[in-house]
């Protein structure tokens, strides 16, 4: 059986994502790092992305080296789902100044969750909350970074 040929578009879009995680972990070591940081800094979380966006490039560069990514190319657009992450994104950027950064993300999570077709808005606005909050207390309470206080980080 012969071995099926590399698609040129999927290894080049996986190698600019190599390109892209290595270009990351440049930028990550020249941010200057203060003394006062223990453990938890500046660069931390720019080092787990880093980390996380090389390993999918590498991933995904082998799969398009081995014959490709196994999707079906198709150049029609669902307009339904983009116009459901279109407006979850309008709505974070609307709301994130006054509802704060938990209220927004949420309504970006349940948004996006439908535009992928998910139809259980109740258990998606649950895990949205968890992971907005999570992030939140996260950013504000361990970095000391507020990332967009609002009416209900106001009560934390």
């Amino acid at each position: 059986m012969p071995r099926p040929r590399p698609v040129t578009g999927e290894v080049a879009s996986a190698g600019a994502l190599v390109v892209l995680a290595l270009l990351s972990f440049w930028q990550t070591s020249v941010i200057p790092v203060s003394p006062i940081y223990a453990r938890v800094g500046p660069t931390l979380f720019p080092w787990i992305a880093s980390s996380g966006l090389l390993a999918i490039g590498v991933l995904l560069l082998a799969q398009a080296l081995r014959g490709g990514f196994g999707v079906e190319r198709s150049l029609t657009t669902d307009w339904h789902a983009t116009a459901w992450v279109a407006a979850g994104l309008a709505a974070n950027a609307a709301l994130i100044g006054t509802a704060g950064f938990v209220f927004a993300a949420t309504v970006l999570f349940v948004c996006v969750s439908r535009g992928f077709g998910s139809t259980r808005m109740l258990r998606d606005l649950g895990i949205g909350v968890v992971i907005a909050l999570g992030s939140y207390l996260g950013f504000e309470k361990l970095l000391g970074v507020n990332i967009g206080a609002g009416m209900l980080e106001g009560l934390i």
